[in-house]
């Protein structure tokens, strides 16, 4: 077995980046990253399926959850991972091999900290929400996600983002009668009404509110478009699937309900409507003492967290949680991703300050 390398956290991410794991293929890293939590005696280390779960249980006042994912999207000739002077670059080199390597670190080195900690390394994260590591422990044993704050080592370049927006999904599908043609008054193209559609998302004013101090800019877009029958009828359906990005002071119930008002007035009888998916938002939590510790001993930017990532199950189980890793968002899943060994160290020494400290 690989002996991953220690007290060096980049040369640490290196190792772990050169270890392919992309979505449902994290058997290999995972039982690797098993095997040295195992070896420390200050550890409780349990498994359920590929993910891991390692516990500090020194009874200390509060728990910290540092949460973080083993997989990655598919590899695009960028593996094996290569050092270019202070960048490390690599397939889940900034998705976020870095933010395991820190955890897998701080999880071996610190062994009285201040709070208790629990470090859970999870599968699928970069696919369908219902394949996520975290909600198979949930199923299986929820108790190993307790906490009252959380972490989520996702690329944020160093700065807290706070909470996060959530998504959701719906398929409008408008009705139509088919006719040739060479007679298309005869037809209703549903096709054309999917015009009347598009033309209300293009002027959509997307909101900008403030969240606790936290800008978040909403969003409503058209992703894909269905229909056609052949290349001499008039259709009588078509579709399309549109994205809804809202901030965190609506509900998932409230965001379905703003989406529907919006589309309405394209909409007539035998027109459907339908939610397809559905992941809730998440608050920023910035009142919590060891976010705020978090940041005021390291001087951290605070902005809001524009997609949606894990803090959103954390929120919904009560407890507060933000994102914070190294790496640059921006640049997660492209071909030449990579890692910058200052922002990885200097994210790394605010973590294991938390950890030693507390609040």
């Amino acid at each position: 077995m690989v002996a991953l390398p220690s007290g060096d956290v980049f040369g640490l991410t290196a190792a772990l980046v050169d270890i392919e794991s992309e979505s449902f293929n994290e058997q290999e890293i995972v039982t690797l990253l098993e095997a040295e939590l195992r070896a420390c005696p200050h550890l409780a280390v349990d498994r359920v399926g590929d993910n891991l779960i390692a516990r500090t249980q020194l009874g200390r006042r509060r728990r910290l959850v540092l949460g973080g994912h083993t997989d990655t999207v598919p590899i695009n000739d960028n593996l094996p991972s290569r050092v270019d002077g202070s960048r490390l670059y690599g397939c889940g080199s900034t998705d976020m091999k870095g933010g395991v390597a820190i955890m897998l670190e701080l999880a071996r080195t610190v062994t009285e900290p201040a709070v208790d900690v629990s470090y859970v390394f999870y599968a699928r994260e970069e696919v369908a929400v219902r394949h996520n590591g975290l909600r198979e422990i949930e199923a299986e044993r929820p108790e190993l996600l307790d906490g009252d704050v959380a972490l989520l080592g996702e690329p944020t370049l160093g700065a807290l983002e706070a909470g996060c927006q959530g998504t959701l999904r719906v398929k409008v599908t408008m009705a139509g009668a088919r006719a040739h043609t060479a007679r298309p008054w005869m037809g209703r193209n549903a096709i054309h009404r999917l015009g009347d559609v598009l033309d209300i998302l293009t002027a959509y004013e997307a909101r900008r509110p403030m969240v606790d101090g936290c800008e978040y800019c909403e969003a409503l877009q058209a992703v894909d478009v269905s229909g056609g029958v052949a290349g001499n009828v008039v259709p009588d359906e078509a579709s399309v699937l549109i994205n809804h990005r809202f901030a965190p002071d609506r509900s998932g119930a409230d965001a379905e309900a703003h989406v529907r008002e919006v589309l309405a007035p394209a909409l007539a009888e035998g027109d459907t409507v339908e939610l397809t998916d559905l992941s809730p938002s998440a608050r920023p939590g910035l009142g919590d003492p060891m976010i705020a510790a978090l940041v005021e001993r390291n001087q951290l930017e605070v902005r809001a967290k524009l997609g949606w990532t894990d803090v959103a199950f954390f929120a919904e189980r009560g407890v507060p949680a933000s994102n914070f890793g190294p790496g640059d968002p921006t640049i997660a899943h492209t071909q030449g991703e990579y890692l910058e060994r200052e922002n990885l160290l200097d994210t790394f020494r605010a973590v294991e300050d938390l950890v030693v400290n507390g609040a």
